[in-house]
């Protein structure tokens, strides 16, 4: 029982928590575009099937996505999407959701749930890595947990979430410096011959080098806002 119940698997919990809860600000926002022609009880009932097919299709992704990060080369790909994912996450791009009204309950539950298909595989990708054990492999479960938790959380908390990633970015910093952070540890851990023998003979480094990596690209993305900021202005 001790050993289920670890500091390692706590850990990994809350930042498959965090980090879903950081990247999945928008599915509020698409489930109320796709039901806001619908009233009382439909509206509510289109509401909950939607939810329920997007959680069904996130936990069916997971497992793929956990079948192919084992493959050669693929963890290293999945660590450069990640780096990427953590910058779009810094630098939010100006854009309306141009997601389509459902006229009735089936076509708002699918509009749902193929908008939340298309926009959570990135999502996917992160908590996968996030969730792997101390031995590198993920755990499907832990991810599955995680969604299953947070999408209500999000659909009914997604103005105060809003509000307080608007109010307090350091949340939104610190989850790109963690994706970036469990990016190159991912990297690490490829099958690939040569990312192995790199990762030999720098063992002992590795959390050194993510814990750099996440830092200089805080430093970075810190400075293009700032710039960025003063250039507005």
């Amino acid at each position: 029982m001790g050993g289920f119940f670890s500091l390692e698997l706590l850990g990994a919990f809350i930042g498959v928590l965090f980090i879903d809860l950081i990247l999945s600000g928008d599915n509020a926002v698409v489930i109320a575009l796709a039901v806001r022609n619908l009233q009382g009880n439909v509206r509510r009932r289109a509401i909950q099937l939607g939810v329920a097919a997007a959680i069904g299709l996130r936990i069916i992704f997971a497992l793929v996505v956990s079948y192919l990060v084992q493959l050669p080369l693929l963890q290293v790909l999945g660590g450069l999407l990640l780096v990427y994912i953590s910058w779009q996450l810094v630098m939010p791009e100006e854009e309306e959701a141009d997601v389509k009204a459902g006229s009735g309950l089936w076509q708002s539950v699918r509009i749902i749930a193929v908008a939340d298909a298309v926009m959570s595989l990135d999502n996917v990708i992160a908590l996968v890595a996030i969730s792997r054990n101390p031995e590198g492999d993920p755990r499907v479960w832990l991810v599955a947990l995680g969604i299953a938790l947070t999408i209500p959380i999000i659909i009914f908390g997604a103005t105060i979430l809003s509000d307080l990633m608007s109010r307090f970015p350091v949340f939104v910093y610190a989850g790109a410096a963690l994706l970036v952070y469990v990016a190159v540890e991912l990297m690490f851990a490829d099958k690939l011959g040569v990312v192995q023998s790199v990762a030999e003979a720098t063992e002992g480094y590795h959390r050194i080098t993510a814990f750099a990596a996440a830092a200089i690209f805080t430093a970075i993305a810190l400075f293009v806002n700032r710039r960025r900021g003063m250039n507005a202005a």
